[in-house]
């Protein structure tokens, strides 16, 4: 039997999927265990055991292995895609020191320390020494180096998530370039560590010694071995290619290899990213990361509360629709769509501005979520299409930055994400942004790019953009309605524009009173 079909693990925030592809980007089969094992200790901490990850992969993968027909003598290949900036501390003899600190946690270090002169001094010259101390205060190797110095002593490798499951699939400690995101000594426009006499070095605790070998996505790490065989039941020998962080994976997955299409990502975080092959910072000194195709950078800008929010606004607010979906035997999603089409666009001048979460540079570490125009008439239905559009507004104004700083215009948009299952957050978008928006013909995209890297690093398509032609394709195309494209246009430029401007004095002087956020 010739091996077709390839196995991609996508170990996301709220479950790890196990997925069957096929060569022509089919989704064969799949298994999802919902990530249960967060735990948090004080208020704003987020963290989980490193094995727990390693379990959820292994129920994952085992639980595809009852349920599908294909057997694994098909299988081609692994590979893995995963959450970003969850690092993993390890001894000596590799057993794990502490639970993982994910991206959601909020904790920061005590002090930043500080840097030699001529490093201060160059960062005061360029104006970074806030965004500086802000790097050092976020990392989470200067919080465990700072709050549990023994601990920190005991730390012989300090990995990222992947990383870590590379390591307990065949053995040997190694990364792609792709997957580095996160509070580390990294270099994005090279896509390699940081040179000897880098300022991270100094910034951070970790030494090279600490950090596993980097190859480039697409490689080949190595083989199963017989133990992560005998946990997983992925056959033994089978082998793991280098993938990429789920979001370079999404934007490879939705069939974005040019700088023209523009990928929102609606997942917990929301994000506009393009692929371009030339280094840009869309915001200044802010690196692009690197992209799941070799040569390639993501130029990301995030909004860190993206669909959360939606989430939180049905925890807060939906019960109502959640029992009614129940009785009725359909999707919640549904429901609230109906919600949304209860109010015209515009949410009556109810509008939202979702920096839930500080930002470094715009928003600034002093940024709040801002919900203006309140009036009698406005109801929950109002509230949630305000949060939709607000999102819709962030990442428009992502767009227009992208376009400012690489110069090259963006004619397409393709949407993925858990929120692009919405029909109502997809015509939002189209509106918002007065472009045809492109749901790709799966939900799992993630996992389809993890795929498609996995194809060319077998040697199955011989090279990406093949790949993509047969694996990624366009399904659902949003197109803008006119009139609410005009309502949302004068919305856009004169009201949510100009919101941050406005209301930056104000988080300052809030963050001021109440010492939330917390000042670097």
């Amino acid at each position: 039997m010739t091996p077709s079909y390839l196995l991609a693990i996508d170990a996301g925030t709220q479950s790890v999927r196990a997925l069957l592809f096929d060569l022509q980007g089919h989704l064969v089969d799949k298994a999802q265990v919902p990530i249960t094992s967060y735990q948090s200790p004080q208020p704003g901490w987020m963290e989980c055991a490193p094995e727990a990850f390693w379990q959820h992969l292994c129920q994952a993968t085992q639980r595809l292995w009852a349920n599908t027909r294909v057997p694994k003598e098909a299988l081609a290949g692994v590979v893995l895609t995963t959450q970003r900036a969850v690092p993993v501390s390890l001894d000596a003899d590799g057993q794990a020191l502490r639970p993982s600190m994910i991206w959601l946690d909020h904790r920061r270090a005590a002090h930043a320390p500080r840097l030699p002169w001529w490093w201060e001094l160059a960062f005061g010259a360029i104006g970074m020494r806030a965004t500086l101390r802000h790097f050092q205060r976020e990392a989470e190797a200067n919080w465990i180096a700072q709050h549990q110095p023994e601990l920190w002593a005991r730390t012989a490798h300090y990995l990222l998530l992947p990383g870590y499951l590379h390591w307990r699939l065949t053995g040997r400690m190694v990364d792609a370039v792709a997957n580095q995101v996160g509070y580390l000594p990294f270099d994005y426009k090279q896509g390699r560590w940081a040179g000897a006499h880098d300022w991270k070095w100094h910034a951070l605790p970790v030494t090279p010694a600490m950090l596993p070998e980097l190859v480039p996505t697409g490689s080949i790490i190595g083989a199963i071995s017989a133990q992560a065989a005998q946990d997983s039941g992925i056959p033994a020998g089978l082998p793991l290619v280098a993938g990429a962080a789920d979001k370079a994976c999404e934007v490879l997955g939705a069939g974005c290899l040019t700088p023209e299409i523009g990928c929102l990502s609606y997942g917990t975080a929301a994000t506009f990213n393009t692929c371009t092959a030339r280094y840009r910072e869309v915001t200044p000194f802010i690196p692009p990361y690197q992209a799941a195709v070799p040569g390639h950078y993501n130029t990301e800008v995030q909004i860190t509360r993206g669909f959360w929010m939606v989430r939180w606004f049905k925890e807060q607010f939906g019960q109502h629709e959640e029992k009614e979906a129940l009785a009725r035997g359909v999707a919640p999603e549904s429901l609230f769509d109906a919600l949304v089409g209860a109010v015209p666009p515009g949410a009556q001048g109810l509008m939202l501005q979702p920096f839930w979460n500080p930002g470094i540079k715009w928003p600034g570490p002093e940024a709040k979520g801002a919900i203006i125009g309140f009036g009698d008439v406005h109801t929950r239905a109002h509230m949630y299409r305000a949060i939709l559009e607000g999102l819709a507004y962030a990442l428009r104004e992502a767009k227009e930055r992208t376009e400012r700083r690489t110069g090259v215009p963006i004619t397409r948009l393709r949407v993925s994400g858990g929120g692009s299952q919405s029909d109502a957050a997809m015509q939002i978008t189209a509106n918002v942004f007065n472009l045809p928006c492109e749901r790709p013909h799966l939900y799992e995209t993630s996992g389809l790019g993890a795929a498609i890297i996995a194809s060319v690093g077998l040697g199955l398509h011989p090279d990406y953009a093949s790949a993509v032609r047969a694996m990624a394709r366009t399904g659902q195309v949003f197109t803008p309605e006119p009139a609410h494209a005009r309502t949302y246009e004068q919305l856009y430029r004169r009201v949510y524009q100009r919101m941050y401007q406005r209301l930056q004095p104000l988080y300052r002087d809030i963050r001021d009173i109440t010492g939330y956020p917390s000042h670097d």
